[in-house]
């Protein structure tokens, strides 16, 4: 079983924001404590006290607030930050990171947060069906922190395998999301950093922290499935959906989005 662990940024009614953002990490089973362990390493080479407690929130970590403020210098937390990025690289076997970027004039007048959960959940789905084992596609549960769109992304979730989305219907999403408290796992923390990555490149022009995660979406027959970049306008872009969107349509082929 494949655990799609999701965090956001951004606000969709903030009207000083151009962008919402969905992003996560789809881990193996096995590979959920291998993750916790590489992060614990990260932690404890920041000195700080109590390290297995250290929570890694971009938000935090990069200004410098509550326990980050103890680490002097923003070029040594944004050091850490990627370091706590690069934490995914001691992990053996399949996994990938996901990503929805919506630029909130791009869908308007549609919600752009069920907008990315939906693009989310179908890519999560297309992931699982390529994942075979014994002859049988695995299956997944996403699992986002705690948060006030509880009750609606379970809502959505639950439409989507029942009535199906844009795409067809949820068959290898088992069951509604689940929301749990991130100091209790190190992957809810780990989608954080992944979604404040997305969020510094886009909202931000701060591409440094995407750059380490960029070769790490779901990617199958050369065209990009784990990064969805909803743009408003035309501009070019060079993020990996976009290139590998580029490059199949030069070649004639008929990629969906």
């Amino acid at each position: 079983m494949y655990l799609l662990y999701v965090d956001d940024a951004g606000s969709a009614g903030n009207h000083e924001e151009r962008h919402f953002v969905l992003g996560g990490v789809a881990l193996f089973e096995r590979h959920v404590e291998h993750l916790e362990r590489a992060m614990d390493k990260v932690a404890t080479n920041t000195q700080l006290a109590d390290p297995s407690s250290l929570e890694f929130h971009g938000n935090q970590l990069l200004p410098g607030s509550k326990r980050w403020r103890a680490i002097r210098g923003i070029e040594r937390r944004r050091t850490i930050l990627a370091d706590a990025l690069r934490a995914g690289n001691e992990l053996r076997g399949k996994w990938a990171v996901f990503g929805v970027v919506v630029h909130k004039a791009a869908v308007s007048p549609r919600d752009p947060v069920e907008f990315a959960f939906e693009q989310l959940c179908s890519r999560f789905d297309y992931f699982l069906g390529r994942q075979v084992r014994d002859g049988k596609a695995e299956r997944g549960l996403i699992i986002l922190d705690k948060s006030t769109l509880e009750t609606r992304l379970q809502d959505l979730a639950s439409a989507f395998r029942r009535e199906g989305h844009s795409w067809g219907k949820l068959r290898r999403v088992v069951d509604v999301p689940f929301f749990v408290d991130s100091r209790a796992t190190r992957a809810i923390p780990y989608a954080d950093l992944v979604t404040y990555a997305l969020w510094r490149k886009f909202e931000k022009d701060d591409s440094a922290f995407f750059e380490v995660i960029r070769d790490r979406f779901d990617t199958h027959g050369g065209i990009v499935h784990g990064l969805l970049h909803e743009r408003y306008a035309e501009a070019a872009c060079d993020c990996p959906y976009c290139l590998s969107r580029r490059r199949a349509a030069s070649a004639g082929d008929g990629v969906a989005s």
